[in-house]
């Protein structure tokens, strides 16, 4: 059974840090893109970030370039963002999927992405 949990959300003031984990289980890693999204009240689901776990490769959206970074090991079946600088625009739930094609890179398309984990929440604010 394929299964998503992140973890690693909570409240932050704004220009603070936090390290989301998003550990997968029912299948490995292996070559597949994992994706971070974001949905806040009222506002669409946004792609924030994803990572081609057999390449390395990254894809970020432009308002968190420069202040999160995706990573992943996959000896721990574990994909990481790590969240500096953050602002109270960054305030939602944020979800880890899976899209379980071959690649080199990947996408921020939710609809490309099969499996959702079930959120976590990020609130930045003073």
């Amino acid at each position: 059974q394929v299964q998503l949990v992140e973890s690693g959300g909570g409240l932050v003031q704004p220009g603070g840090s936090l390290r989301l984990s998003c550990v997968a289980s029912g299948f490995s890693l292996g070559y597949f893109a994992i994706g971070w999204f974001r949905q806040a009240p009222g506002k669409e689901r946004e792609g924030v970030s994803c990572i081609r776990t057999g390449t390395g490769v990254t894809s970020y959206v432009d308002s968190v370039k420069g202040r999160f970074t995706v990573s992943r090991d996959n000896t721990k079946n574990t994909v990481y963002l790590q969240m500096n600088s953050l602002k109270p625009e960054d305030t939602a739930v944020y979800y880890c999927a899976i899209e379980r094609s071959y690649g080199s890179s990947c996408g921020l398309d939710a609809h490309e992405y099969e499996y959702w984990g079930q959120g976590t929440q990020v609130t930045v604010s003073s």
